[in-house]
């Protein structure tokens, strides 16, 4: 296999309690031109995981104290973005296959070449860029609307629900001037110059974009 160019801001995060397989994973992906960081239990890759955390996730079905399975499902509680390739045994297939139902983007059935591992990494990495841009304009979006005061948020969602300013101001009990006032404050703080604009923020911040 001809190695590949480094991987700008992407990691292959790799979870498997097999130090003997866990190196040899490490060596071939970084052979590959991959940057690789190897966590020995789910437990300690939890303690460092990051919601910004831009890669895929490599990870092994059966360990000691919290499994591969619990991992996914905690993951997906706190909205992480990161593909997810589980490492199976045999018996371990239909586990894998419900829980690509919950979310997991692949799995790789032991034992598999490296021909394969290295391609579903490749389409995985492809994949968490979109992902990883997805969860970043979301967060972003999150972080402007923070800003705005709870008249502020109060208005915006009555925008969003499509309410024209006397409905709002009815709905309040505030005058159409202070409607266009806080209006004006909203899409000055969410940067947004169009209403298009505005709606695709609060829409993002809601992960319905």
């Amino acid at each position: 296999m001809k190695p590949q160019a480094p991987q700008s801001e992407q990691i292959i995060y790799l979870v498997d309690d097999d130090e003997a397989l866990r190196d040899s994973l490490v060596w071939l992906l970084e052979s590959q031109g991959f940057k690789v960081e190897a966590f020995a239990s789910a437990e300690a890759f939890l303690r460092v995981w990051r919601p910004e955390f831009n890669g895929c996730l490599l990870l092994d079905v059966r360990m000691p104290g919290m499994s591969g399975l619990q991992l996914h499902d905690e993951l997906l509680k706190r909205g992480s973005p990161l593909p997810l390739i589980f490492i199976t045994g045999h018996g371990d297939v239909n586990m894998a296959v419900s829980s690509m139902k919950k979310g997991a983007a692949d799995f790789l059935e032991k034992p598999f070449n490296d021909e394969e591992l290295c391609a579903v990494v490749r389409q995985n990495l492809d994949r968490a860029i979109t992902a990883h841009e997805a969860s970043n304009a979301e967060r972003d979006a999150i972080g402007r609307i923070e800003k705005l005061t709870g008249r502020e948020r109060q208005v915006l969602d009555l925008i969003v629900a499509g309410r024209l300013n006397k409905q709002i101001a009815d709905d309040l009990d505030i005058s159409i001037k202070t409607v266009e006032a806080h209006r004006a404050n909203i899409m000055t703080k969410l940067g947004a110059r169009t209403m298009a604009d505005l709606m695709r923020i609060a829409l993002k911040a809601t992960g319905n974009a």
